[in-house]
């Protein structure tokens, strides 16, 4: 009897050491925390002439004030132009790693994508009015990540030929951690960034 007391406590004593190697705090958990973003800039760069550059700010983060646009976005008829997004957190410290929102947006690509919308016809490229509504609409990414799916920190435009006065351009960035896919759309994740600018072409 004796032997076969020994021989529980053994294995109740095993067990519970490995109940308790399971449930280590050293175990990896995934964060999947929304990004904090106190300021975008949005520079459209001009196959010829000057960049415009436009920006959103909110100064407290998630507080009470509410964000805050410059601009409007003034596009010249018919030209080309590059859009780069940065984002920056400046509730942190610049030589923090989470002051530079706009490199954790790169190296974590495959949580991350801008969709745009747009005042219909306010560019020939894209056309339409951006890819918000509907995941399929064409937009000129120009970064991608590993998995060759966009993002959106870089992007083309070609403004219209006609003139718009008091349009509309908004961009939204969404958080997509195990999401993000090629069919995946706006309506996926959380919003990081949401974003409208008045827009005019002339």
């Amino acid at each position: 009897m004796k032997s076969i007391s020994k021989i529980l406590s053994l294995l109740l004593v095993t067990g519970l050491i490995v109940f308790l190697t399971g449930c280590s705090d050293d175990d990896p958990v995934k964060e999947d925390i929304p990004e904090l973003i106190t300021k975008a800039t949005l520079t459209f760069t001009p196959a010829t002439g000057s960049a415009v550059v436009v920006t959103a700010t909110d100064p407290d983060g998630e507080g009470v004030q509410s964000i805050k646009v410059d601009g409007p976005i003034t596009l010249v008829k018919g030209m080309k132009y590059t859009l780069t997004i940065q984002l920056l957190n400046e509730l942190a410290k610049p030589t923090d790693a989470e002051y530079n929102v706009t490199d954790e947006v790169e190296e974590e690509g495959v949580e991350h994508q801008f969709y745009f919308s747009w005042t219909e016809g306010a560019f020939s490229s894209p056309s339409g009015n951006g890819n918000i509504d509907n995941r399929a609409d064409a937009i000129n990414y120009k970064d991608t990540d590993k998995n060759n799916l966009p993002i959106g920190l870089t992007t083309e435009w070609v403004a219209t030929s006609s003139t718009i006065t008091a349009g509309n351009f908004r961009t939204v960035l969404k958080h997509q951690p195990e999401l993000k896919s090629a069919t995946s759309t706006f309506n996926d994740g959380e919003t990081d960034l949401d974003i409208t600018f008045t827009l005019n072409v002339n």
